[in-house]
Order: C-alpha cells, then structure tokens, then sequence
C-alpha cells in the first residue's frame, strides 16, 4: 500500500469527542482538570495548524536564516514550557534562561550532528529535515530539563539540612550536592529510558506509526525511529547534564555555601 489517507475537518472533530470525553470524566469526579484540558487542546490545535503554514512557506523557501529563525522561535517557546513546570524556579529569570540555554546547545549539536552525519541531505540545513528532527529532539529534551531541573530544585530545598552538615564538613559544593544532582539526572532521564524500552513491543512511536500510516516501508521506518531515538536520548542527556550542572553552581556560591534565597516559590 503507498500513498496516505486524507483527514478532514470532520474526522477531526470525530476523534475531538474523545477529549471531550475526557473533560466531563474531570467534571464527574471533580478532577479539576476539565478547563486545563480543553485549553491544552485548543491550544495544540491552533500551534499544529500554524506550524503547518509555516512549514509550508519554510519548504518552498529553503534559506538557512528562516531554518534558523523558526529553529530560535521553537526554542524559545521551549524554554518558556520548562520554566513554567518547575515548583521552585530560580529568581531573575534563571530558570528560563540556563533550560532555554540548555535546550538550544543539547539539541542544536544533536540536530547537526544527525543532518550532516546519518541523514545529510542537500543542503544540510534543508527545513523538511532539519525543523522536524529538531522538534522531535527539542520536545524530549525539554521534559528532561524540566524534570532535571525539578527534582534539582525540591531536592535542595528537602535536603537543606544534611546538604549543609555536609558543607560544614569541608565538602565542596559539587561532593555536598551530589546526591541530590544524581537523582534529578536520574529523574531526567527515566521517560526516555522508558520510550526506548518499550518502543517496538508495548508501544509503535509516533513517527514510526506516521511513517508507516503515510506509506513507508515497515522496515525502512523501524530505522527511522531507531535513528531518532537515539538522537533523542543524546539530546536529552546532555540537556539535562548542562541544566543540572549550572542549576548546581547557581544555587551554590564561591565559598561553597548552599543558597536557597536565589529560589521563589509558587505555592
């Protein structure tokens, strides 16, 4: 079988009810999740039907600054998702800065090492390549951020005491901090390490199930989505390290005192 099957505006709004479903779940049993629901919904909407468009006009207009451009924009949003999960995030803006940091330098040597290396197409810089491979990289590399930079976070502030015993010890700040550093690497890494483990018995991923559905050979997608993965794990554990890592000497000074005060809370 080649070619794809064409979706509608109808079929759309067919599989729409599911979410709605969904929605009236959260009202029956008081979830509060109903609004949040339908704003993630109609927000996913409205960003897949711009990014269409713009995918479109990048495609027929190959230039390296509008790859570039909408590569920076996805970035920026990005960061901005990662930021707003985090319980304790870092005052002046240091949460969004060090995981949009993070998340632009772990996922832009992923993207290039994959186009010019595995896949090098002509040019290398070519938007049908290059926006949706970063997209799927920079997706999974913000959940590991987040999550890095979460557990960092709480980690500190649950473990103030000890980690400060340790300080006064004559630990330095990366030996104080360790154990906390280990579990928010550990907490970043979990949801890629689950995708690679089920991927192919539990689960189809998505892009192998695109490719397929738009009629790729089975075998030539299973490679595609082995290729991504591991791009994806890359990404992800470099993300995470460089988060880490400056969220560590951010909330540390040179004298090796642990300084929770460059922390605002949300509760």
């Amino acid at each position: 079988m080649s070619g794809y099957i064409a979706l509608s505006a109808g079929d759309l709004a067919l599989a729409s009810v599911l979410v709605l479903c969904n929605a009236a779940l959260s009202l029956r049993w008081q979830l509060g999740l109903e609004r949040k629901l339908l704003v993630a919904a109609a927000r996913m909407v409205l960003q897949l039907s711009l990014m269409g468009w713009v995918l479109v006009k990048l495609f027929a207009w190959v230039s390296p600054w509008a790859t570039l451009l909408a590569a920076l924009t996805m970035v920026g949003f990005a960061g901005h998702e990662a930021a707003s999960r985090q319980q304790r995030p870092m005052s002046g803006g240091w949460s969004y800065g060090l995981g949009t940091l993070s998340m632009f330098l772990a996922a832009a040597l992923v993207t290039i090492f994959a186009l010019t290396g595995a896949l090098r197409p002509d040019p290398w810089y070519d938007p049908r390549y290059a926006i949706p491979l970063l997209g799927m990289i920079l997706g999974n590399t913000m959940t590991g951020i987040g999550l890095g930079l979460n557990g960092l976070t709480t980690g500190l502030v649950n473990r103030r005491a000890a980690i400060e015993a340790r300080l006064m010890l004559g630990h330095d700040r990366r030996s104080a901090l360790a154990p906390v550093t280990r579990e928010a690497l550990v907490s970043a890494m979990m949801p890629i390490i689950n995708t690679m483990s089920a991927s192919g018995v539990v689960a189809l991923p998505g892009m192998m199930t695109g490719q397929i559905l738009g009629g790729v050979p089975p075998a030539q997608a299973v490679k595609y989505q082995i290729l991504i993965l591991f791009l994806i794990g890359g990404g992800t554990g470099l993300g995470a390290l460089a988060a880490v890592m400056g969220g560590v000497y951010r909330l540390t000074d040179d004298r090796h005192r642990l300084r929770l005060d460059r922390l605002l809370s949300r509760s």
